[in-house]
């Protein structure tokens, strides 16, 4: 602990010299006032440089100025968040936020619902929802960094991201329409972006606001190996005549290696229909009543990911190939499709001495991806021997010429959400409060089945054949033989009710000191099945039902002293909270046939926590806002989303302890009248403290000193903007954004199979516009360096295909998900 404590003196020390030299450079600014921004992060509206704590905000204006439409390139914009970019596959699943460092998840994660919930909350408007909404009529994204616990439950542990969206207003009649193209550098077809919003007043106290859009962006990723497939999703067989269903081949050509393949040019398609309806009423100057409905659509066609290396031929083979740019080397298209959506309903009551606020919410999310599973039936060949799995052979299939694992993955969440707040309007006697309720009561289903399409037609051919071979396939031993190898289904039901509170006593108008405190009370059940079908029949077994409950108090502490009129220094002392659940897995020392052993040490997985530390400077000088802050944060008993040790089944497990560290730097401003900036530079050291050790087997999962995985060094974002006015009231804007974040871990344990490390990368973006007051026309180039930016992978050392099997496999099961490339585009919007 002491050389922790050094580290923190001297990021306070270099925080502090930062901001002393930040002041000397800008007094000699010239006398321009910076725009004020408005936050509602502490349930109140106040000023972004009046909250004691770090925050950033973008604008909605700002979002549309730099073409910003989706979350990774949201959040790369501003500074010290991390993403892992999965593009729009399955974006509404999981949550791939980091803030802080705070993340053990490996860059697989992705493909299913996970058992643990994220490290970072986001909300949209008032309800805690990771829906990934395109972001359209946008008021702000507010970006609170460290533990939110008091104010925002479970969950917050790095920080919270809020999504707020525009209100309607009754001062007058609005709208805005938009139109998009842009190519994208690997695509042969181009995208289109059409959207629309008009806010309509009915009399001086009620409007409607309503927008609709949609996004159809032609794919990038060439599935150059792609099986051909008949209507059951069988594997074509290559015969002398063409390419025929095996249903209908002879025996012998369905035992042969020939199989019918196709390069599915630009599969990872993306359609995105999204609406939003909202209605206000101002029923009384103290009374105001707000409902809102979101829905959006997605289909993505495929992945947005590349395969590193070769088809696994012989090289001396006319068949060898080395994957290019933009190629994927999976046998399987792997599609994906997404429906949300919200309803909620807030109330507003001014009572004098506070504002009294009901939020209620209803949400539907559910989604289905489908994956190509190839890569874990087989072994890792002669080049990884120790990532040999074989299944192939082990399940008496050795010589399957066309082996094709289709895993079908999806989920459904249903939710409600009630929250009431009374929020103080005045001060009374120096004091400022907030108290509030919450409850939520959530049914989540998640499910996978895995599938063998062309394995039983194989099996009777080869049966048919006579050969004695043959009499250990499972159909022999199974006449009832599925191809599904594997079905899994996790119903979950989370229920938490939590009380919460702040008080701030004034000193004086410049020193204050606020306490929180947030009691939780919450409970978890899980009914799990699992089941092998392909050799236990067509029942799977079920999990006992396990039941998980915990209650606590969570507690904040922040004291802040207004330097001058102008800056803040302030110190806060929080801690952070993430739920607990259940696991439910079988016991195999219970005498069932299908269980894992010791599996009451993984029936449920403990919360974790985290204490967090952190000294800040903030303020603004004449043409400059600025932020410095420097944190330390202590996590206890780590979640981390895995799978048991025998049979696989999904589960969280705990960890012992991990701490991040480092500074975050933020400056926004104006150094002329025409010309803007801003600036972010985040520097976290995120490791384990002490080794990670599976709580089933005691084996090593991660030692100590580890390096957390999904989180640079160094982060970097920054921007400039430069506008000449023109005759006739037109502007001339001219725009140049620019991200770099250093190497990142892609696994907990950097000597792991499932590890690589992430090469550092830059992206650069800029735009030109002509606009008015009621039109604007933008070119703009995205990743103009056409960086591959790879933020999560599966690793060839262990998703590589068996290079020495009878099958002589077509294709390559390694993924590298990448950042969108090179994007070129032309936007135009009309406001009235």
């Amino acid at each position: 602990m002491s050389t922790q404590r050094t580290f923190s003196k001297k990021l306070l020390a270099t925080a502090i010299s930062a901001a002393s030299t930040l002041t000397a450079a800008t007094a000699l600014a010239q006398p321009d006032t910076l725009e004020e921004v408005l936050v509602t992060a502490s349930a109140r509206e106040q000023s972004m440089q009046d909250i004691p704590y770090n925050i950033s905000a973008m604008s909605g204006t700002d979002m549309e100025a730099q073409q910003i439409t989706d979350q990774a390139e949201l959040l790369r914009a501003m500074s010290g968040v991390s993403v892992v970019d999965r593009g729009y596959r399955n974006s509404g699943m999981v949550n791939s936020i980091i803030i802080r460092g705070l993340n053990v998840d490996n860059g697989l994660n992705g493909d299913i619902a996970l058992n643990a919930v994220p490290t970072v909350s986001t909300y949209v408007d008032n309800t805690p929802l990771f829906a990934n909404f395109v972001l359209r009529d946008i008021q702000r994204v507010e970006v609170l960094r460290g533990p939110q616990g008091t104010l925002y439950g479970s969950g917050s542990l790095g920080g919270t991201v809020r999504y707020i969206t525009n209100k309607p207003t009754s001062e007058g009649i609005e709208g805005q329409i938009t139109a998009g193209y842009s190519e994208t550098s690997g695509s042969d077809g181009n995208n289109a972006d059409l959207f629309g919003m008009i806010n309509v007043p009915i009399g001086d106290s009620f409007a409607v606001r309503g927008s609709i859009g949609r996004i159809d962006n032609d794919g990038i990723i060439d599935y150059v190996n792609a099986y051909q497939l008949n209507q059951f999703g069988e594997p074509l067989v290559a015969t002398d005549g063409g390419c025929v269903s095996p249903r209908d081949a002879a025996d012998e050509a369905v035992l042969k290696n020939g199989a019918c393949y196709t390069n599915k040019e630009d599969a990872d398609d993306v359609k995105i229909d999204y609406l939003r309806i909202a209605a206000g009423w101002d029923i009384t100057q103290n009374l105001s009543v707000l409902a809102s409905y979101h829905q959006q659509e997605d289909e993505v066609g495929a992945r947005r990911a590349i395969t590193e290396g070769n088809n696994n031929q012989p090289e001396d083979s006319e068949l060898y190939f080395e994957y290019g740019d933009h190629e994927s080397g999976q046998v399987l298209l792997e599609p994906s499709e997404r429906e949300v959506d919200l309803l909620s309903l807030d109330v507003e009551w001014d009572l004098g001495f506070a504002t009294l606020t009901s939020n209620s919410s209803w949400y539907d999310n559910e989604g289905y991806g489908e994956s190509d599973n190839g890569g874990l039936w087989v072994s890792g060949g002669e080049e990884v021997p120790e990532a040999s799995r074989d299944w192939i052979t082990a399940f008496g299939y050795s010589g399957w010429p066309r082996p094709a694992q289709r895993a079908e993955r999806g989920y459904t969440d249903e939710t409600f959400v009630q929250e009431l707040r009374l929020v103080s309007n005045e001060s009374v006697a120096n004091f400022d409060w907030l108290v509030g309720a919450f409850y939520l009561d959530q049914d989540q289903t998640v499910y996978q089945d895995s599938y063998n399409p062309g394995m039983n037609e194989f099996s009777i051919a080869c049966a048919d054949t006579g050969d004695p071979v043959c009499d250990n396939f499972w159909p022999k031993l199974y006449p009832e033989l599925s191809e599904r190898d594997l079905e899994y289904r996790r119903d979950v039901t989370f229920e938490e009710l939590a009380v919460y509170g702040e008080v701030t006593y004034n000193f004086s108008e410049a020193l204050r000191l606020t306490g929180g405190f947030r009691w939780f009370d919450n409970e978890t059940v899980n009914d799990t099945i699992l089941g092998f079908p392909l050799g236990l029949g067509a029942t799977s077994p079920s999990a006992p039902q396990s039941r998980d409950e915990d209650d606590d108090v969570l507690f904040k502490v922040n004291l802040s002293w207004d330097m001058t009129d102008s800056s803040m220094l302030y110190g806060t002392y929080s801690e952070g909270y993430r739920r607990g659940g259940a696991n439910a897995i079988p016991s195999f020392e219970n005498g069932d046939n299908f269980g894992e052993p010791n599996a009451e040490a993984i029936r449920t997985f403990e919360s974790d926590s985290v204490n967090n530390y952190e000294i800040g400077i903030k303020g603004q000088l004449d043409r400059t806002a600025y932020t410095v802050s420097v944190f330390y944060v202590d996590w206890q008993d780590p979640q981390l989303n895995t799978t048991s040790a025998w049979y696989g089944f999904y589960m969280a497990d705990n960890g012992d302890e991990a701490s991040t560290s480092g500074i975050e730097l933020e400056l926004n401003g104006n150094l002329t009248d025409s010309l803007g900036y801003h600036l972010g530079y985040t520097y976290v050291k995120a490791e384990l403290e002490k080794d990670f050790l599976s709580s089933q087997t005691g084996a090593l999962i991660a030692p100590k000193g580890s390096t957390l995985p999904g989180t640079p060094e160094n982060v970097f974002s920054g921007s400039v903007d430069y506008v000449w006015q023109l005759s006739g009231g037109m502007d001339l804007v001219l725009r140049a954004n620019a991200y770099y974040q250093s190497e990142a871990e892609n696994f907990i344990d950097e000597d792991s199979l499932l590890n690589q490390t992430h090469d550092d990368f830059w992206l650069f973006s800029g735009s030109l516009g002509l606009a008015t007051e009621h039109w604007d026309v933008t070119l703009y180039g995205k990743n103009l360096g056409d960086e591959e930016g790879v933020t999560g992978a599966f690793p060839s050392s262990y998703w590589s295909y068996d290079t020495g099997s009878f099958e002589n496999w077509y294709g390559n099961g390694n993924r590298q998900m990448i950042t969108q490339p090179r994007t070129i585009g032309l936007s135009a919007n009309y406001r009235f």
